[in-house]
């Protein structure tokens, strides 16, 4: 192997590394509510301040990302996994769902996006959230250090 060349990879990114890069993103560059990126900075600015999933899409893609379908299709189910393993840790730790008039529940999952919005909410508290997801995702799915 040339000095130039890049070392081969053996590791796959897992969805609990993704949120602890959404979560030192958001530490580095700020939290957003309201839109995936801060509006008051220009649209080539290359590291805005995110709401949670913006940080996510930013720590799988590497640049903004406004929805899914901007993803490449290999990147698509990583972002979508790991947006799904904070929904289910904000299920357990932060709920928040939405009822109609009737008292219906509208939504059984907490909405991130909702959350992330919520008045009350604060950079800490998503900061904490997505990094302990990611902690709950790997006491689930590793054994010895390896993923199962």
């Amino acid at each position: 192997m040339k000095a130039t060349q890049n070392p081969p990879t053996t590791g796959q990114v897992t969805s609990a590394d993704l949120l602890r890069m959404a979560a030192l993103y958001l530490r580095r560059h700020g939290w957003t509510q309201g839109t995936y990126y801060a509006t008051d900075v220009p649209a080539e600015h290359p590291t805005p301040p995110a709401c949670a999933v913006g940080a996510i899409g930013i720590a799988c893609a590497g640049h903004r990302v406004n929805h899914f379908s901007d993803l490449d299709p290999d990147d698509r189910h990583p972002y979508l996994d790991a947006i799904a393993v904070l929904v289910d840790y904000l299920d357990d730790h932060y709920p928040i769902h939405l009822f109609d008039d009737d008292g219906y529940c509208i939504d059984e999952h907490t909405s991130p996006y909702s959350w992330n919005d919520d008045p009350l909410c604060t950079a800490e508290q998503v900061i904490t959230a997505l990094k302990g997801a990611a902690e709950e995702w790997d006491r689930l799915h590793q054994q010895g250090g390896e993923n199962r």
